[in-house]
């Protein structure tokens, strides 16, 4: 006993003295569980809709009104032709699109049905169910409101006065390996360049090589640049295997310019490589890089909308998801593959990209020394 409570006197003095990792053991399972706890919600609400009314009566505002105070529709866009609508379901600012024709109101004051076009992106499968559900629900409920004001006690008839006609968009049939597959290709490459990046300056000083770099008259942002440039490569093959396998295994339709893809996933693969390379800055050891790195890898995976469709996520978290790059680069995945849009749809994505490669590369340089300690 006196052995064994020697060497467990000497374990905790060690512990003490790596306060970093004691103290990223303590917090991120306290800080993951908060953030998480309260981000993840598969109800999806507040929906950013547009909307192009033809017929500019009441009861059009009526419907348009029930739906917005459903919660799941935000009504952000009104718009004045059809082409608005397409442009800004393209680009990801709508998720939803409500065309009123002209004689809606002259269907409902005649009795019959009167239809609205609703254009849903499902490119998001979860999204796109629930807002479909949701609305084919409300119009139920407006027209059984129809009913008891013309015929009393008839609650139970079934008679639809509103008739919404639903028209998913990029994924039709609902498929999940359409909306799964690019979000996996996104979290592999996220998960095996921070990785990776993140041991290549701690490795360094664990293996005492960095006394020869720094020797050298090698500058700091060459020898980020040095770190980061090789396992460009590496992005790009686990890029291309990932893609012929969604293609051939599971008939992921490839809609969009793949050029722009491979150009638009080098900013992504350079992002998460300088995100690995600030955080091999910044840590102390091997294992205090890998910890960090999950710190990164989970946020990555569930606030960025491969798991949970960002929509319904409190505002704060959403923000925060906007810190993440994979949250850009499966805008812009989706995008090319499923809408097959270009540049011109995904310049505010391709900017937040260059400018976190900017910021990342900039603290990185900024935080390296060409000392040992």
């Amino acid at each position: 006993m006196t052995r064994l409570t020697a060497l467990l006197k000497k374990e905790f003095i060690q512990m003490s003295r790596d306060r970093l990792t004691f103290a990223m053991m303590v917090a991120i399972p306290v800080i993951q569980l908060l953030l998480f706890g309260f981000a993840i919600n598969t109800d999806v609400k507040h929906l950013a809709t547009a909307v192009y009314d033809q017929s500019l009566q009441q009861e059009g505002r009526d419907l348009l009104s029930s739906l917005e105070a459903s919660g799941y529709f935000d009504i952000e866009y009104v718009v004045n032709s059809y082409q608005e609508i397409t442009e800004l379901i393209d680009r990801g600012d709508a998720k939803a699109g409500i065309i009123i024709p002209p004689d809606f109101s002259q269907n409902l004051k005649h009795g019959k049905n009167a239809a609205v076009q609703m254009i849903v992106d499902a490119s998001d499968s979860l999204t796109a169910s629930s807002a479909i559900s949701s609305a084919q629900l409300i119009a139920q409920m407006k027209s059984k409101e129809i009913l008891l004001k013309k015929i009393p006690g008839s609650a139970s008839i079934n008679v639809n006065a509103y008739d919404i006609r639903i028209r998913p968009w990029y994924n039709p049939d609902f498929v999940s390996a359409f909306y799964m597959v690019p979000g996996i290709l996104g979290v592999v490459i996220t998960l095996t360049m921070v990785m990776i990046t993140s041991m290549a300056i701690v490795r360094e000083r664990e293996q005492g090589t960095m006394e020869q770099l720094i020797v050298t008259p090698i500058k700091s942002y060459e020898l980020m640049l040095g770190k980061i440039i090789p396992y460009v490569l590496l992005g790009y093959i686990q890029m291309t295997l990932a893609l012929i396998v969604g293609i051939l295994v599971f008939d992921v339709p490839m809609r969009g310019s793949l050029g722009l893809l491979y150009l638009l996933t080098s900013l992504f693969i350079i992002a998460s490589l300088t995100l690995g390379i600030m955080i091999s800055n910044f840590a102390k050891t091997q294992m205090q890089a890998m910890q960090m790195s999950v710190f990164v890898f989970l946020p990555s995976m569930l606030l960025s909308g491969f798991m949970f469709p960002r929509e319904s996520m409190p505002l704060l978290f959403n923000l925060l998801g906007n810190l993440l790059p994979i949250s850009f680069y499966l805008e812009i995945l989706r995008g090319i593959i499923l809408k097959g849009i270009g540049i011109n749809y995904l310049w505010s994505q391709t900017f937040a990209l260059l400018t976190f490669i900017i910021v990342m590369l900039g603290i990185s340089i900024l935080k390296f020394k060409k000392k040992l300690v």
